[in-house]
C-alpha cells in the first residue's frame, strides 16, 4: 500500500468546518439574534476520490497535474493529491487503522428479504462470507438488511473488523440472535457465535439450531411479501425506491466511494417497463383491435409513470452519494430443489440498478468471488483529488463536479462522485446521518477536529483481560461555542481499541446532558470530564477517542497508542499520575453497560479518589503533587525524575519527594515533583524508582510548562 502524503495543511479529508473562539459578552449580538458562546465560518476542503481504468486494469502513476476538475463550468485548482495503491505494501510503523476514510473503499452488503426467497439469503449470506477473505485489510465493511416493514435497517456500521462482519453475517439482523452491545455506532456487537464459542462440544448443533431459527424467521416474513395485484406491487415497489432514497442520503454523510453489494432477486420489472409476458401483451393487442370499446390497463402493458419517476430520483440520490449498486442476483443460487415461487423480471430491475450507477450485475454464486476479485482490482489504486471551492453556503446543497483526464488514451474510463454536498446545519442531519459521520471519523482516525481534547489512558497490568482506564479532557470554551447561554448541552463521548489490523475489541461510549443553568461558569473557567474503562487482553492497540457536541456536532478525535502488558510478575510501574480532586471540574464517570461488570475505580490514595490529568499544566519551581502505581516495589525507595523534551531530548531531572506509601497487592504513593526552569512547551517526565528488587522507570507522562 502507498500512500503519496498532501502538502501542509490541506492533510485533512471531509468537509473542514474552522472555528472561530469568541469570549462571552465580547460584541453585542444583534436585537433578534440569540447570544451564544461562539460561531463558526466554514473552509470547506473537498476530497474527490478517482479511479483511472483501463482494458480493465488499474492506471497507475499519475500525477495532479494529469488531472483537471471542474464545478459545473468552474475550473478548481487542485490543492492536494494523494495516491493509494492497495497493491504496493504497507509501509514500515503504518497501520491500517489510521488509513483516512476518504482513501478507503467501503462496502454495504445489503441482504433484501422483501423480494428474496429464505434459502436464496441463506445461501447468499453464506456467500458473503466467502467474499471477505478476498478484501483488503483497509477496506471499510458495513451489513444491513431491507424489508418493507421496516425499511433498510443497518446491523453493523463500516468496521474494518471481519470478525464483527462475521458475526452480523452469521446472524442477519435477527433480533433474538443478535445480542446488542450497547454501542450507539454499531460498530460492535456481541452475537450468538460467542454463545457457541463457550459452548465446547456443543458448537456444531448450536450452530445447526441458529440456521434453523434464522431459516423459520425468514419463513414467517415470506408472507409478507410474496407477489399480490398489481396495486400491492405497485405499493411494495413505492416504498422501496423511497425507502433506497432515504438510505442514499444518509450514505452521503460517509466519505469515500460506496459499493452497496446488494444482494437480492429483484422486484417484478414490469411496474417500470410494463408486462413482459408475452400471451399478456398478444391479449391486449387483440383487445384493442376488436370492436367491442375495452380499454387495455395501460400500467399493465407500459409500466407506471410515477414509479418510473420514483425509481430514477433513487438512482440520482446514489450517484449523488458516490453509491456504486453492485447488483448479485441471488435467485441463482437455488438448485431446482429449492426453487420457490417466480420473481418476474427481477434480474432486469437488479440490472438497471446496477448499470445506472456505474456498477455490474453478478447473476450466479459460481461467479460471485471472480465479480469481486475483478471489482477489486479494479479499484486497487485511488488517487485523492482536493480542492478548495470559495463561497460555499452551510445549506446541504448540491453541487455537480467533473473530473478530466489530460491526454486520455483510448479506452480508458474515469469513475469518480458526480458531486458533492455542501454542509448543512448539524441540527438538519439525521439521526442516521449523525451516526455514520460519528462512525467514520473513528474509523478512519483521520481530522482530529475543533474541540481540544486530552486524553489519559492507564494499562493495568491483569489476567486475561485488564482494566484500562480512560480519563477525557475537554475544552469548556470549546464545547460551547457555539451554543445559547443558559440551555442545555449535550456532550458525546465515544471510546474504542483497536488493533493494528482495525479489529474493535472493546468500547465506552456515553451521551451526557450538561445543565448550563448550573455549569456554565464551570465549564468556562475549565472544561468537561468523563472516566470510563476498557477490558482488554495483552497487547498492541490504538485508543480512539471522540467527543462531539450533541447540538453543534463540532468534535475532537484522539488517537493514543497503546501497550498492555500481561499480569505483572516483576517490578512494574504505571506512568506518573498528576491528581486533580473529583470537584474541580464537571466529571463523569460510564454508567453501568449490560454485559460487562463495572470497574473498581483505580485511582485513589487511602481510600481517597482523584482523578489524573491527562496534560497538566506545571510551573517551573513550584511543587505539585503526583501519584505513583506499581507492582512488586520491594524495600525503602529512592526517587528520581527524567524530563525530556518534545523532540526527545533530555532537558532535566527535576525534584521527586516521596510522601506516604499504601502497600499491598497494588502499591500506590504519593509524591511531589518541582520542575526545573524549562521554557514553556510540551514536555514529558518519567520516574525512576529504585529499592532493594533494584530500579524499574515508569513510562513518560506528558505535562506542559504554560506561558
Amino acid at each position: 500500500m502507498r500512500r503519496i502524503p498532501l502538502p501542509q495543511p490541506l492533510r485533512r479529508f471531509g468537509m473542514i468546518a474552522v472555528l472561530l473562539f469568541s469570549c462571552l459578552g465580547s460584541g453585542a449580538p444583534a436585537a433578534a439574534q440569540p447570544q451564544l458562546y461562539g460561531g463558526t465560518t466554514d473552509v470547506v476542503v473537498v476530497e474527490v476520490p478517482v479511479q483511472v481504468v483501463r482494458d480493465g486494469q488499474p492506471v497507475r502513476g499519475l500525477a495532479a497535474d494529469d488531472f483537471e476538475i471542474y464545478e459545473g463550468r468552474k475550473k478548481q485548482k487542485i490543492t492536494g493529491f494523494e495516491v493509494m495503491d492497495l497493491a504496493a505494501p504497507v509501509p514500515a510503523g503504518m497501520t491500517v487503522a489510521v488509513v483516512p476514510a476518504a482513501a478507503r473503499r467501503h462496502f454495504l452488503l445489503l441482504f433484501d428479504l422483501s423480494f428474496s426467497e429464505p434459502k436464496a439469503i441463506l445461501k447468499a449470506r453464506a456467500a458473503a462470507t466467502t467474499v471477505l477473505d478476498q478484501l483488503h485489510p483497509t477496506d471499510l465493511v458495513a451489513v444491513s438488511t431491507y424489508s418493507a416493514s421496516h425499511g433498510p435497517q443497518l446491523i453493523l456500521g463500516f468496521t474494518s473488523d471481519r470478525g464483527q462482519v462475521e458475526a452480523a453475517l452469521e446472524n442477519l439482523g435477527m433480533p433474538e440472535l443478535i445480542n446488542r452491545s450497547g454501542d450507539p455506532l454499531q460498530l460492535y456487537v456481541t452475537a450468538f457465535r460467542d454463545e457457541l464459542s463457550q459452548q465446547g462440544g456443543r458448537q456444531a448443533s448450536l450452530g445447526k439450531e441458529k440456521d434453523e431459527k434464522i431459516k423459520a424467521w425468514l419463513e414467517d416474513m415470506e408472507h409478507l411479501n410474496r407477489p399480490g395485484e398489481l396495486a400491492t406491487r405497485r405499493n411494495e415497489v413505492s416504498a422501496f425506491t423511497d425507502s433506497f432514497a432515504d438510505l442514499a442520503k444518509m450514505m452521503s454523510s460517509v466519505s469515500g466511494r460506496k459499493h452497496v453489494v446488494y444482494l437480492s432477486e429483484g422486484f417484478d420489472s414490469s411496474i417500470l417497463i410494463g408486462t413482459t409476458d408475452v400471451g399478456e401483451i398478444d391479449r391486449m393487442q387483440k383487445e384493442v383491435t376488436e370492436p367491442i370499446n375495452k380499454k387495455i390497463n395501460s400500467e399493465l402493458r407500459f409500466g407506471d409513470s410515477q414509479a418510473i419517476g420514483d425509481f430514477e430520483k433513487m438512482l440520482e440520490q446514489f450517484r449523488r452519494a458516490d453509491c456504486v449498486v453492485q447488483s448479485v442476483d441471488i435467485g441463482g443460487l437455488r438448485a431446482g430443489s429449492d426453487l420457490g415461487f417466480e420473481r418476474r423480471g427481477g434480474t432486469d430491475t437488479l440490472l438497471a440498478m446496477a448499470r445506472d450507477t456505474g456498477g455490474d450485475l453478478y447473476q450466479n454464486f459460481n461467479d460471485l468471488g471472480e465479480a469481486m476479485r475483478q471489482m477489486l482490482e479494479r479499484t486497487g489504486v485511488t488517487y485523492i483529488l482536493s480542492f478548495q471551492p470559495e463561497e460555499v453556503r452551510r445549506d446541504g446543497a448540491y453541487h455537480d463536479l467533473r473530473v478530466e483526464l489530460k491526454n486520455r488514451s483510448r479506452g480508458t474510463r474515469l469513475a469518480h462522485r458526480s458531486g458533492y454536498y455542501a454542509p448543512k446545519p448539524y441540527s438538519q442531519m439525521a439521526p442516521a446521518e449523525r451516526q455514520l459521520q460519528a462512525a467514520g471519523q473513528v474509523m478512519s482516525g483521520g481530522d482530529p477536529g475543533l474541540l481540544p481534547t486530552s486524553v489519559l489512558v492507564a494499562p493495568f497490568p491483569g489476567g486475561d483481560r485488564a482494566n484500562v482506564p480512560v480519563v477525557v479532557e475537554v475544552d469548556g470554551r470549546a464545547l460551547l461555542s457555539g451554543i445559547t447561554p443558559g440551555t442545555s448541552l449535550l456532550a458525546e463521548v465515544y471510546v474504542y481499541a483497536l488493533d493494528v489490523m482495525g479489529t474493535v475489541h472493546d468500547f465506552t461510549a456515553q451521551t451526557v446532558g450538561l445543565d448550563l443553568a448550573k455549569l456554565e461558569m464551570a465549564l468556562l473557567q475549565g472544561g468537561f470530564r468523563f472516566v470510563g474503562h476498557l477490558d482488554l487482553q495483552p497487547g498492541e492497540y490504538s485508543v480512539r477517542v471522540l467527543v462531539r457536541n450533541g447540538v453543534t456536532g463540532a468534535s475532537g478525535l484522539r488517537i493514543v497508542p497503546l501497550t498492555v502488558p500481561a499480569a505483572a510478575v516483576q517490578p512494574a510501574l504505571l506512568a506518573p499520575f498528576f491528581p486533580q480532586p473529583l470537584a474541580t471540574w464537571p466529571t463523569v464517570r460510564e454508567a453501568p453497560r449490560a454485559g460487562k461488570a463495572q470497574a473498581a475505580y483505580p485511582f485513589r490514595m487511602k481510600e481517597e479518589p482523584y482523578v489524573p490529568a491527562p496534560r497538566p499544566v506545571l510551573v517551573p519551581g513550584q511543587e505539585t503533587r503526583i501519584a505513583l502505581i506499581g507492582w512488586h516495589l520491594e524495600g525503602d525507595l529512592r526517587a528520581t525524575a527524567r524530563i525530556t523534551a518534545a523532540d526527545g531530548r533530555e532537558v532535566g531531572a527535576g525534584e521527586v519527594r516521596l510522601l506516604e506509601r499504601e502497600s499491598g497487592e497494588t502499591e500506590r504513593l504519593a509524591a511531589t515533583f518541582r520542575p526545573p526552569s524549562l521554557p514553556p512547551g510540551e514536555y514529558r517526565l518519567a520516574i525512576r524508582l529504585t529499592g532493594a528488587g533494584g530500579s524499574v522507570e515508569s513510562p513518560a507522562a506528558p505535562f506542559v510548562i504554560g506561558e
